[in-house]
């Protein structure tokens, strides 16, 4: 097993040197003046020269490229206007001269509020999704199964978009129950907080939780098809305790590692759901950088992104092989 982390750990290490190789290469070596694209439209001739000479952007490729890598590693010093010189320790995801602020510190500004809406989500999909895939394969044949069947396959076939749309105009417009959403952070109003994130996170874990639902129900299908399964059942075993410590523990698997995976995935992928909602997030923050071509932004978040991703693929891994060894074997 320990064999398989460091393996594992190694691989992801090499996975995000090459991240950061092919998003330096996209938006710093594609065809434009970087230097202008995170100076913004309003600088002059002189302030694009000064923003080109601190970003390296006159040395050969491979010295730009390390001086990249340096910067994340080992952090690096930036102007910020009229005359100041801003350290950015490590790690320095590059300096904002748009808003005249380092990167690394609007992402650690923004990351709460994309981490309350995953993690919410994470709860909803795992207990809806889960539940109705076990219900659905313990129910097989009958009519709860096709009932659950043709609601997964609505909810797999519906953009989050136009879900999130839905609930609004149900929810806060039609019905009325709760007020439009507006972002309130967990440390100013804990109940305030929850109850504004309640619809972006019941948009979110019902889209996601359509997949794990079939994920789930094919999975424990398959377990509860293999020879142990049966073994169990002629010796005599009731049927509960085969279901909850074998089949069911056999099945989560996948789903565990899954998990992982999408939490990851949705620390950058919620971008529909954030600009939906109002929710000052990763995702909005991409975007809002994209609308005013702020490149150093955009390269921080999506580097963010990227990071977030792989740590999860790696993780994902892990839990995947502590709940089934036989994983770490191969």
């Amino acid at each position: 097993m320990t064999l398989f982390v460091l393996r594992r750990t190694g691989g992801a290490l090499l996975v995000l040197l090459a991240l950061s190789a092919v998003v330096y290469a996209l938006f710093y070596l594609a065809p434009g003046d970087p230097a202008r694209l995170a100076c913004g439209e309003r600088c002059n001739p002189a302030q694009i020269a000064q923003v080109r000479e601190q970003l390296g952007l006159n040395d050969s490729v491979a010295v730009q490229y390390l001086h990249f890598l340096q910067g994340i590693l080992l952090g690096r010093d930036y102007s910020g206007g009229a005359g100041l010189v801003v350290r950015c320790d490590a790690p320095c995801l590059g300096f904002s001269y748009q808003n005249d602020q380092q990167v690394t510190a609007l992402v650690l500004e923004r990351l709460p509020a994309t981490l309350s809406l995953a993690v919410g989500a994470l709860v909803i999909w795992l207990l809806v999704g889960v539940g109705t895939g076990l219900l659905s394969a313990l129910r097989r044949g009958g009519f709860t199964e096709r009932a659950l069947t043709v609601l997964t396959l609505a909810g797999t076939g519906t953009p989050v978009f136009i879900l999130g749309l839905l609930l609004l105009m149900a929810v806060c417009a039609h019905l009325q129950w709760l007020p439009f959403p507006t972002y309130v952070p967990l440390g100013e109003d804990p109940e305030q907080w929850a109850w504004n994130l309640l619809l972006p996170w019941v948009t979110l874990g019902l889209f996601e939780s359509a997949k794990y639902a079939r994920l789930t129900r094919s999975s424990t299908l398959e377990t509860l098809a293999e020879d142990h399964i049966r073994t169990f059942r002629a010796y005599g075993v009731p049927e509960r305790s085969v279901v909850t410590r074998h089949a069911v523990r056999g099945a989560v698997a996948p789903v565990i590692a899954l998990s992982a995976v999408d939490f990851g995935t949705m620390l950058g992928g919620a971008v529909l759901t954030e600009s939906l909602f109002g929710i000052p997030g990763l995702g909005k923050t991409l975007i809002d950088g994209v609308r005013v071509v702020d490149l150093p932004v955009v390269v921080g978040v999506v580097l963010t992104i990227g990071t977030a991703v792989v740590v999860a693929g790696a993780v994902a891994d892990l839990l995947y092989a502590a709940a089934d060894r036989r994983v770490a074997l191969v």
